[in-house]
């Protein structure tokens, strides 16, 4: 989806643009993929299981970036990627085409900056452009910084994922299910 730049100054006085992402920054995100999996273990994927193309990147960012049911935001500071976030809707069966899903993860370098509070603002508006009534997400049960972001921003923890998730370490993980509502 392509939608209007935005420009927000953070905690440190920095200005950073909010934009949609696009393959002009194909080989920043593959970059940021990697380094954000490896910064926190609260992330989906690992390092090693970023294994997209140059070319692969490209093509998905262009492809989101033409759809108008998917919202991909870059956060740009001092004109590198410092985070990015997504929403998109669940699926498109009529009981459930009002519902989306959001994810967000910035570089730890950036954390606690107001950042995370912003993209989540302006994902927000643009997903009520779009139509969505509500937007759910999932958070490891242990993120407690990432928790009480998204209660800030008006979610609303509605159900837990027992061993939703199982780490390389041998160790399982619940996921902590919070919605939103948009109307």
């Amino acid at each position: 989806m392509r939608f209007e730049e935005r420009e927000i100054v953070l905690k440190d006085g920095r200005k950073c643009i909010l934009k949609p992402n696009s393959p002009e920054y194909a080989e920043a995100m593959i970059e940021y993929l990697t380094k954000t999996s490896g910064e926190t273990e609260f992330l989906l994927r690992y390092p090693d299981e970023v294994n997209y193309t140059l070319e692969n990147e490209q093509e998905i960012l262009q492809r989101l970036l033409e759809d108008p049911y998917v919202i991909m935001m870059a956060a740009i500071v001092d004109g590198k990627v410092a985070g990015n976030g997504s929403v998109s809707g669940i699926g498109d069966k009529r009981k459930i085409r009002h519902r989306c899903s959001m994810a967000i993860a910035l570089y730890e370098e950036y954390w606690g900056l107001g950042i995370g509070t912003a993209m989540i603002g302006y994902m927000t508006e643009l997903a009520r452009e779009i139509g969505w009534h509500q937007m759910d997400l999932e958070v490891v049960a242990e993120n407690e910084q990432a928790q009480a972001l998204y209660k800030k921003c008006g979610f609303i923890e509605s159900g837990r994922r027992h061993n939703a998730l199982l780490f390389d370490d041998g160790t399982y993980h619940d996921e902590i299910l919070m919605y939103k509502d948009l109307k």
